[in-house]
């Protein structure tokens, strides 16, 4: 298994690719046979849904035959639903949008939520435009507004809409706000580890359920981190020869040919 691939992303990943469609509580025993799949051993299963269930992600429930299983709980139900948002989002971004802005202030006695608050809204997207400043599509609103609420943070922060009308042109502006090369590099990482995957598909007549479930479930673990650390910006914000386009076109393209079949790995047990 990859260093990208760690127990626990694959968990969450997995449920939200195939695991919201069972119709119940994932077995345990399931979790161990899909995850096997991505050479995921057993202990490390059980250790990472410990971990996920005290985070509050997974909650333990009865399967209808009695046996031990794992149900995503509200909170992780609006994660994964804000996620497939972005995740799966087919749609350019055309011209500029407008933006959110969020700014916070944080008392002296609680300062170490501020930490919290700069590292969970550059998880959303957001750029730094000023201390206290973050900047991101308007489009991001709804799920800053719901991951703040949920963290207990939105007592902090002030949210705004607005456009972006001086000094510094626009297109000069996002490369302060965001470290553009460094998201640029992460589009080359998925391309240069998955494009030849979707290569090698194409060559092949059939498409065998468990390896399409394999191949799908880690190029959706390495895409899904993607659209959080790159804010979705209209093509012209961005360099010249820019490797966004084309990362979500192999994403896509691995999806429609893998995603369905690799439903049918799942569901054959």
């Amino acid at each position: 298994m990859s260093e990208q691939h760690t127990p626990r992303s694959l968990i969450v990943t997995f449920y939200g690719a195939y695991g919201r469609d069972f119709p119940g509580p994932v077995p345990v025993a399931e979790l161990i046979r899909l995850l096997g799949a991505v050479d995921v051993d057993a202990p490390s299963v059980r250790s990472s849904v410990s971990r996920l269930k005290r985070r509050g992600l997974l909650v333990p429930e009865r399967t209808a035959t009695g046996t031990a299983g794992y149900a995503l709980s509200p909170d992780a139900r609006q994660l994964l639903d804000d996620g497939d948002r972005r995740i799966y989002r087919t749609d350019a971004p055309r011209g500029e949008e407008g933006w959110v802005l969020a700014v916070f202030s944080v008392p002296e006695p609680e300062r170490h939520k501020r930490h919290v608050l700069r590292s969970r809204l550059a998880g959303l997207g957001f750029g730094a435009a000023a201390p206290g400043v973050w900047i991101a599509p308007a489009r991001l609103y709804e799920e800053t507004r719901h991951t703040l609420e949920r963290l207990q943070l939105a007592q902090y922060v002030d949210l705004f809409r607005g456009d972006h009308l001086g000094f510094t042109p626009t297109t000069e502006a996002v490369g302060r706000w965001w470290d553009l090369a460094a998201i640029a590099k992460l589009h080359e990482e998925f391309l240069d580890r998955h494009e030849p995957v979707l290569r090698a598909w194409g060559k092949r007549a059939g498409t065998p359920a468990e390896d399409a479930y394999r191949d799908y479930l880690l190029a959706l673990d390495s895409w899904r981190h993607l659209p959080y650390a790159d804010p979705g910006l209209p093509a012209g914000l961005l360099p010249q020869g820019w490797p966004g386009a084309r990362s979500a076109q192999v994403f896509q393209e691995l999806g429609a040919r893998l995603r369905d079949a690799g439903k049918n790995f799942v569901h054959s047990a």
